[in-house]
């Protein structure tokens, strides 16, 4: 930057420190979903996938590298968390992608969801404020309802959310509406169970007066019978959520087969019929392990339990 003066380029240099994300590899699916690997500035790898549909071009991305929760069909779960990403870490992400999109696509990404590798709201404070770049008239300049948190469920970070306004939308993993079942496929339930989430997301939906989504992965023979759709009609009801039905996809070790289709089918009509609003969320990139639960840098040599890294 040559227009700057020389003593000011020269404190840069010696106090500034740069440490962008770089699109190290990129794997295309066939049926057009990209799935990304960024390396850090400290040699790790983290996981972004650009998702292509008829209406719209989603972009996943990433808070963590790794995962601290352990939830038994997420293969991300099986890596140990090495830390948070970073402010800057999660926007480029934002923008590296959306270059991908321009390239493939010849348009940006139409959503950006944070749902990819780790819990945002274990990382929330650069959550909160890579939103903030993302949506601002300066930063990226994004509209606040393109952009979508997803939570494995926190319940006094929940009520942080309401209480600093935050803009964007909630989504919540939910994948059981009885703890004894959540609770064996997602450890977190021990310490917020679903009576204290439901607390948390009727206070969420009180003061931001923002609807929240269910995020169900239908698990063949655990989770998806009627009587598991009545539970759920009865937990969404009460706090007004949307449901998005997810497929399950295969990972290494994994216990639950998927749902068969009519099956699936009608579970959602069950909720529809009840009043919920539902949609099947069909699973895209399973050729590339890119899919919903499917992100663990397979393509990457462990070098520690549970940790990958790029040279």
């Amino acid at each position: 930057m040559s227009d700057l003066p020389k003593a000011f380029r020269e404190r840069l240099a010696e106090r500034a420190l740069f440490r962008p994300l770089v699109l190290a590899e990129e794997q295309r699916s066939e049926d057009g979903t990209v799935k990304c690997a960024f390396k850090t500035w400290d040699g790790h790898v983290v996981e972004g996938v650009l998702i292509p549909t008829e209406k719209r071009l989603t972009a996943c991305i990433s808070s963590q590298i790794g995962c601290s929760l352990t939830c038994s069909f997420c293969a991300t779960g099986k890596l140990k968390r090495v830390r948070n990403l970073d402010t800057a870490e999660i926007v480029d992400q934002v923008t590296l992608i959306d270059d991908l999109a321009l390239k493939y696509f010849q348009k940006g990404g139409d959503q950006h969801r944070v749902h990819g590798d780790g819990e945002p709201l274990l990382n929330y404070a650069n959550t909160l404020s890579s939103a903030e770049r993302i949506t601002a008239p300066d930063g990226l300049a994004m509209g606040a309802r393109r952009l979508t948190v997803s939570t494995a469920g926190i319940a006094k970070m929940i009520r942080k959310l309401a209480d600093d306004g935050a803009k964007f939308n909630l989504a919540l993993s939910l994948h059981a509406a009885n703890d004894a079942k959540r609770g064996r496929i997602m450890p977190i339930n021990e310490q917020n169970t679903l009576s204290e989430l439901k607390d948390a997301l009727r206070y969420y939906t009180r003061v931001s007066r923002k609807e929240i989504t269910f995020e169900y992965i239908l698990l063949k023979g655990f989770n998806d019978s009627l009587a598991d759709a009545q539970e759920l009609v009865r937990y969404a009801s009460d706090v007004h959520a949307k449901v998005n039905l997810i497929e399950n996809n295969p990972i290494d070790g994994g216990e639950f087969g998927r749902t068969d289709t009519k099956d699936a089918i009608a579970f959602m009509h069950y909720l529809e019929n009840k009043g919920i609003v539902t949609r099947i969320r069909r699973s895209r990139g399973r050729d590339i392990d890119a899919a919903c639960g499917q992100l663990a840098n397979k393509n990457q040599p462990a070098v520690k339990d549970g940790e990958r890294v790029m040279k």
